[in-house]
């Protein structure tokens, strides 16, 4: 179903999603008070996937919702014929929202004759006929820069910013930590959040030619007696993480809060995150997390209303940097979980 903007009766919005996550989609939908459009979306017997829209689209601003999780090669190829489906259904503009995008992680090249996989992705989807890219914390921020055209960079961290501090009880013990070294940036950007505190970092090893495995040795500054809060934007296999916490306890660290954008999860990340001894795992909903992987010390928030938020400011022409402003105002109860 697509909705008309009141007054301006010449633009209509139309959400629609791939099978990746439909959940996702409904959710937004619901915030926007809208009917995510009935798709009609098989596969044939050797793989091939069929994508139709059940009502035309034409001249619409259409928001092609779909995020990469497992199998990803799979949920990727869906989301690209969508576009060109909508593309060819001659809908006015098409927004790829891509809550996490795959390959982001490989957005240069560590060793010769290797490829970038992300600049890749994103040149798929020109090809597709995406004239927008909507995503939530890439990887690396830089790489928006692959697509020649508009990219939401949503950040997830106002959200979860405000959520750990309706958990905070002493706001002056607080360490802000990042698992290594290259997201020292962002870890700043947290301890100004949260008030300023102290900032560590763990010293961190990874052999790029073998993938999922890192070591990580020693935390650089002082986290002794300190309630820690260990801050990522992902977690896979929960190697980092999971090394992270333990030099953490071994530095005297009184407690360590783990919080993620994507929890990927994938084995053997739960056995890791449940022997960590971490106060709290706070992760959202920007990929599928299924009830058994949900432990009793884990909260996941609803990242919906920050999609749905900005889709609203692209399609009214608004300013999608001041959606952020409203997060930080929440307080516990205005949290919605996943």
């Amino acid at each position: 179903m697509s909705v008309l903007l009141e007054g301006v009766p010449d633009k209509n919005l139309v959400l629609v999603t791939g099978r990746a996550y439909p959940k996702l989609a409904q959710d937004v939908a619901d915030q926007l008070g809208i009917d995510v459009l009935k798709t009609t979306q098989y596969d044939f017997a050797n793989g091939e996937m069929y994508c139709r829209y059940t009502q035309s689209v034409r001249g619409a601003d259409a928001f092609v919702l779909q995020s990469h999780t497992q199998p990803i090669n799979k949920w990727i190829m869906e989301q690209l014929i969508m576009i060109d489906a909508m593309k060819r259904a001659s809908a006015r503009s098409i927004t790829a929202v891509i809550p996490f995008l795959g390959y982001s992680r490989q957005d240069k090249k560590h060793l010769g004759r290797e490829p970038i996989s992300s600049r890749l992705i994103f040149d798929l989807f020109t090809a597709a006929g995406a004239d927008r890219i909507m995503s939530v914390d890439l990887h690396a921020a830089q790489s928006q820069g692959f697509f020649d055209g508009p990219v939401d960079h949503l950040q997830a961290m106002p959200l979860l910013t405000s959520y750990i501090k309706t958990r905070i009880t002493d706001p002056s013990n607080i360490a802000v930590v990042s698992p290594d070294a290259g997201r020292i940036r962002v870890a700043e950007q947290w301890a100004a959040a949260l008030g300023g505190g102290p900032l560590a970092f763990v010293h961190k090893t990874r052999d790029i030619r073998h993938p999922n495995q890192a070591a990580s040795h020693r935390v650089v500054g002082d986290v002794s007696g300190k309630d820690c809060v260990l801050v990522d934007d992902m977690i896979d296999t929960g190697g980092t993480i999971y090394g992270a916490t333990q030099c953490l306890h071994e530095a005297g660290a009184k407690s360590v809060t783990i919080v993620a954008t994507h929890g990927l999860l994938n084995d053997p990340a739960m056995e890791r995150l449940r022997k960590c001894d971490a106060k709290e795992i706070v992760l959202t909903d920007t990929v599928p997390i299924p009830q058994e992987k949900r432990l009793p010390n884990m909260t996941v928030l609803s990242i919906a209303p920050l999609l749905a938020a900005a889709m609203k400011a692209v399609f009214t022409d608004g300013s999608v940097a001041k959606l952020f402003e409203e997060f930080p105002k929440r307080q516990g109860s205005d949290f919605l979980l996943a």
